[in-house]
């Protein structure tokens, strides 16, 4: 029977092997390392250029943010030379992207301060909340979906397929505005803003700005649980987003494979159903699932602009609200270039996780 069973994996195996594309139809390794650089050096210029001819196109006169509208006519004509405005604009696209690569985003007319060290002081916030909505949302929505997918047409699938479109439909706004009324202004549950209470504010301050992460590095319990307690709230309702993308995600991947010519194979072979589901067919969504976890973390970082507003949460989103607000063009085109390296910068470290978990991406 021992030998049987081992046959039946065996079998399986090669079966899966010999499903792999030829060696010789892909390309080499640096092949795809040269493309890949080239779509983030196209994406990435074209993000440049959309974020210049915006800035370009506002009706905000960039000068009378920086000096007020009382100022007198030589001042301003003096400040407008100072800041390049007074040049072509290829010259003044050469002076942006020289300012970018020195991560010179401008100075915030609101804090007075570089807004590059404003996003340095609000991002961990949003890493923080975004990285644990998505751990959240990952935890719950592929095993979610995988098991939709097992049990398809039961109650099960139907419970995942409704939950999934709750959570597509409903408004994350929306959702933490009634979470915020009931569990915070009726039944105190939850904290009503910021990171951390009050009388914890300051009492750790670590390398990650994280203060979950620092407080548990420095074993200030207090503030730990204080961080999480503030968190929560905000990180599950982006996490119940994140999870009904995945699980829809997931159902579909592993419906597709559970059609595949090797399962049907393993399950006329007498192989049971946990070890084909779950070291077969799971092993072979890996590389689709961390692509789409990848983008679900991207959107979540896109996405807590919304919540982190409602929330009073101090990260990058209140930050971008504020500077839209009070039309601090500076601010706001500096965290929109900033998301979106953060996304390329999440892009291609997912493909590069993508070749090692992957051999049929990796060349001979």
């Amino acid at each position: 029977m021992a030998d049987q069973e081992g046959w039946n994996v065996v079998s399986i195996t090669q079966t899966t092997e010999s499903r792999l594309p030829d060696k010789s139809a892909l390309l080499t390794g640096a092949g795809k390392l040269t493309a890949s650089l080239g779509v983030i050096a196209t994406t990435l210029f074209g993000l440049l250029v959309i974020t210049f001819v915006i800035g370009r196109m506002v009706p905000a006169d960039p000068v009378i943010a920086v000096i007020g509208d009382q100022a007198d006519q030589v001042t301003y004509d003096r400040v407008y030379k100072e800041m390049g405005l007074d040049q072509p604009l290829y010259v003044q696209f050469g002076t942006y992207l020289g300012d970018v690569a020195r991560l010179d985003f401008g100075q915030s007319h609101i804090t007075k301060n570089p807004v590059a060290s404003d996003l340095a002081r609000v991002f961990p916030a949003t890493l923080e909340l975004a990285t644990l909505a998505t751990l959240i949302g990952a935890g719950f929505g592929v095993p979610l979906g995988v098991v939709a997918a097992v049990r398809k047409g039961t109650w099960v699938d139907h419970v995942a397929r409704v939950v999934g479109l709750l959570g597509y439909s409903t408004p994350i706004f929306w959702l933490g505005t009634i979470v915020i009324l009931v569990f915070y202004a009726t039944l105190g549950w939850i904290p009503g803003g910021g990171r951390v209470d009050i009388y914890n504010e300051g009492l750790v301050n670590g390398p990650t700005n994280s203060l979950i992460v620092d407080a548990l590095l420095a074993g200030e319990w207090e503030v730990f649980w204080s961080a999480l307690h503030h968190v929560a709230a905000p990180a599950i309702i982006l996490g119940y987003a994140a999870m009904a993308y995945l699980s829809r995600m997931s159902r579909s991947f592993m419906l597709e494979q559970l059609r595949q010519e090797y399962i049907l194979t393993a399950r006329a072979k007498g192989l049971g159903q946990r070890p084909i589901v779950w070291r077969h067919a799971f092993r072979n969504i890996r590389v689709q699932l961390l692509t789409v976890v990848a983008l679900a973390y991207c959107g979540l970082l896109d996405g807590t602009v919304l919540i982190e507003t409602v929330f009073s949460w101090p990260g990058l989103g209140q930050y971008l609200t504020s500077a839209l607000f009070f039309a601090d063009m500076n601010a706001v085109l500096g965290s929109v270039l900033f998301i979106g390296l953060i996304s390329i910068a999440i892009n291609l470290l997912s493909d590069i996780v993508y070749r090692f978990i992957d051999p049929r991406t990796r060349s001979s």
